[in-house]
């Protein structure tokens, strides 16, 4: 599948700004942008060092609340600063090499958008009726107003917008190129996908593909077939929910046979997504943290190991690489959107080490073309251990990674005769093989990683 090149070597930091940023709750329309971006200035260095060249930013634009409640594409929420302050700090990402993406909030909006205050104002009279998915006068809706209309899972604030009429499709368009032509961003993470009719993303994708080959639109799908979304006439990628999910309950359970399933039948030989990019994360700004999720903080190492190993582009959400907690409560998500002290952090972290083992796995990614671009294929799976090959171009990686508490011996591994061999993790140096074999022992929570080349 045609996908822009650079996915294929991103390592991406997701952050959720009105969080970390400690923004207020709720949004004062009335009064001056506030500059908080640029306190994102010393993040930048941060990001670096972990080795993370794209950045997804969002949500960005005004909004009521919590940022998916847009009230104007067209304007940063004031809680975060002003347009021009978002274009410095655009520049500045882009100086750095790093490529930035954004939130499309497309599905729905806030109820203080100005097309939906029109209708409070204009009722039946407005020229904005067509703008929103089910619009009835017969009856009030939860706020009290005199008509009701679709919304995003039962929420009254958040009405969903008609995609159906072309002025809405104009408007959004248009915002996506603004955001393009204002701050050059390289793409877009857009938001609840699976609401949306393919026809939007399908003509997203010409749109953007018009402006710049290289965009990438990545659709949050948690359930179904990703690829009804991403191929080659609608988006690019999509979350990678079922590999979220296999990532942490297959060390809970001390049972890998679930992620392998998983990754097996996404990504093996006969794969169903073998040709995406999908888009991988241990964590994200709607799920528990992932040190909150594991039941062994162990296992922390061996999660990531994964997530940098398997097929697909991996992320890193703000904060879980000092090993941070936080859970969802049935009232709201601010546990998992927490403003943080960058220096204290550094200083100071729940998990001091793992910083430090996300970079050096963004590093063996880096320099293993194998694993950014080669073919899946398992080796072997027990309860608490997973080894499987990547092949791209000559080069043959062998990853074996150990949940459990204890050592574990891997014997009579068949690997490629004739060929260079190297341990690679945790510490290069020549490899001999045995007429053709290979004897694995893989240290407690631990990765063992090997490369054969010609």
């Amino acid at each position: 599948m045609q996908t822009p090149n650079w996915t294929k070597d991103a390592f991406f930091y997701h952050i959720y700004p009105l969080g970390l940023l400690d923004a207020p709750a709720d949004n004062q329309f009335h009064l001056p942008p506030e500059s908080r971006l640029k306190n994102l200035y010393p993040w930048l260095d941060h990001l670096q060092w972990l080795g993370v060249n794209a950045l997804y930013l969002g949500p960005l634009f005004q909004s009521g609340r919590h940022g998916y409640d847009t009230s104007d594409y067209f304007l940063v929420d004031r809680r975060l600063g002003s347009n021009q302050d978002m274009k410095e700090l655009a520049d500045e990402i882009h100086r750095r090499g790093m490529r930035l993406i954004l939130d499309g909030v497309f599905n729905h909006t806030g109820r203080s958008f100005w097309a939906f205050r029109d209708i409070q104002v204009n009722g039946q009279a407005s020229a904005y009726t067509g703008w929103y998915e089910g619009l009835r006068f017969d009856e009030h809706n939860s706020s009290g107003d005199p008509f009701t209309y679709q919304n995003w899972a039962g929420h009254d604030s958040l009405p969903k917008l008609n995609l159906t009429n072309p002025d809405v499709r104009n408007h959004l368009l248009a915002a996506v190129q603004f955001w393009m032509d204002e701050w050059e961003i390289d793409g877009l993470r857009l938001d609840a996908a699976d609401c949306i009719d393919i026809n939007f993303w399908q003509d997203l994708r010409r749109f953007t593909e018009r402006l710049n080959p290289e965009f990438w639109l990545m659709g949050e799908i948690i359930h179904g077939d990703y690829s009804q979304w991403a191929n080659p006439q609608t988006l690019h990628a999509t979350t990678n929910y079922e590999g979220y999910k296999g990532l942490w309950s297959s060390l809970n359970d001390a049972n890998y046979f679930e992620i392998a399933y998983a990754l097996n039948r996404q990504f093996g030989k006969h794969g169903i997504y073998k040709d995406l990019n999908l888009y991988n994360f241990a964590d994200n700004h709607d799920v528990n943290r992932a040190a909150s999720q594991l039941l062994n903080p162990a296992h922390l190492f061996p999660l990531y190991s994964l997530l940098f190993t398997m097929p697909g582009i991996p992320s890193i959400y703000y904060g879980s690489e000092w090993g941070i907690k936080g859970k969802r409560t049935e009232q709201n998500d601010l546990e998992l959107r927490p403003a943080i002290n960058l220096h204290q952090y550094i200083q100071a972290a729940p998990e001091p080490q793992l910083p430090q083992t996300i970079r050096d796995l963004a590093n063996l990614r880096r320099d293993l073309p194998a694993i950014r671009y080669g073919d899946y294929r398992q080796e072997s799976v027990s309860a608490q251990q997973l080894v499987f090959w990547r092949s791209y171009a000559g080069q043959n990686v062998l990853v074996a990674i150990n949940s459990s508490a204890q050592p574990v011996d891997i014997k009579g591994i068949k690997v490629p005769q004739h060929q260079q061999a190297h341990t690679v993790w945790p510490h290069p140096h020549p490899l001999q093989t045995n007429n053709g074999t290979l004897d694995v022992s893989i240290p407690a929570c631990g990765l063992m990683v090997f490369s054969f080349e010609a």
